[in-house]
């Protein structure tokens, strides 16, 4: 059984050596652990620290491309080097390493496709208070899009099988850990959350800038996933109301046309029409989408087919990755 831990870096060259010391190097059940660091084009020294410290495989992006396609390129690359169970982790150190074993052992016992580790927000003393607000709250939306109980969903502390992560389809530019939950409650892969320690800032989050761009981002990649799995869902629902709108409307003018006074309300005749119009093209858009979507579920098992034959290539260890979109 082999495990390849993969690190996403971002000029991350002082706090590389702390996070790889803190790796394990043997677990129950594993027969080979190995490291991998994705290299997102840093301008530092991260990709020379970490052949310094004896990482096994460095993966070079030519310029920065963003967390989630960095997370994409490690799983692409931990697969070509037969990985069995791979593990992401943050190259800031904020998990504790010797947590790993608890993220594996759900995979080793066959109960979990993918593990994710529960930072327990709520306690985590260098949160803000409004931090942790907005991590439940986002956590209880994901766990509406995914069909299951997500205690935390913005950790990127995780762990996958090899049959998992051939599965797995990244595509937002701005962070995986919300579209894969939902990618993977769509695809129902089994998920199980374990309570795991973090580690004291080593520096400023640099996916939160501020407040706004982290909510338009987050809340982007919340609809964007949901609408892409559950299209049907999603344009009923808004065709539902426009309708119901409309209908309530209509009511209203027919009160007023029965009593009489329908001349002065013709403005509400006319948006009736229109919501009601809106309401039917937003139902056969739904319909489409439906349809798309079953083309997409046969295009994303040719996809998973065909990663499963390229894992079975042998690439170096220093490499510049391409882009894993489809």
């Amino acid at each position: 059984m082999k495990l390849i831990i993969q690190i996403p870096c971002y000029n991350e060259a002082k706090t590389l050596p702390e996070t790889v010391a803190d790796l394990p190097r043997s677990l129950p059940g594993i027969d080979c652990i190995e490291y991998l660091v994705v290299d997102d084009g840093s301008t530092d020294d991260t990709a020379r620290v970490a052949r310094e410290l004896g990482v096994h495989h460095v993966v070079r992006f030519t310029g920065n491309r963003g967390l989630a396609q960095a997370f994409a390129a490690g799983l692409d690359a931990c697969l070509v080097r037969q990985a069995d169970i791979i593990v992401n982790t943050d190259a800031d150190n904020q998990y504790v390493g010797s947590d790993i074993a608890l993220l594996v052992e759900p995979i080793l016992a066959g109960r979990a496709d993918m593990v994710v580790g529960d930072r327990q927000v709520a306690s985590v003393p260098s949160f803000s208070p409004l931090k942790r607000s907005l991590q439940r709250l986002g956590s209880w939306v994901i766990s509406r899009a995914a069909g299951a109980a997500i205690p935390d969903a913005a950790s990127g502390f995780r762990a996958l099988t090899r049959e998992a992560a051939l599965r797995t389809l990244v595509l937002s530019n701005y962070s995986y850990t919300l579209e894969t939950l939902i990618q993977a409650g769509a695809q129902h892969m089994k998920v199980e959350y374990v309570p795991i320690r973090t580690n004291a800032p080593t520096r400023p989050s640099r996916l939160m800038h501020h407040l706004p761009d982290y909510l338009s981002n987050s809340a982007t990649t919340i609809v964007r996933a949901y609408a892409f799995y559950r299209p049907l869902r999603v344009f009923v629902m808004a065709g539902a109301l426009a309708i119901f709108a409309g209908l309530l409307l209509g009511l209203r003018f027919l009160y007023f046309y029965v009593i009489g006074q329908g001349d002065g309300h013709i403005q509400s005749l006319i948006l009736t029409a229109v919501l009601l119009i809106i309401g039917f093209q937003t139902l056969l858009i739904g319909l489409v989408a439906d349809l798309v979507g079953a083309n997409r579920k046969i295009v994303e098992e040719l996809l998973h087919r065909v990663r499963r034959l390229e894992s079975a290539r042998t690439q170096p260890d220093e490499e510049r990755a391409p882009s894993r979109r489809p």
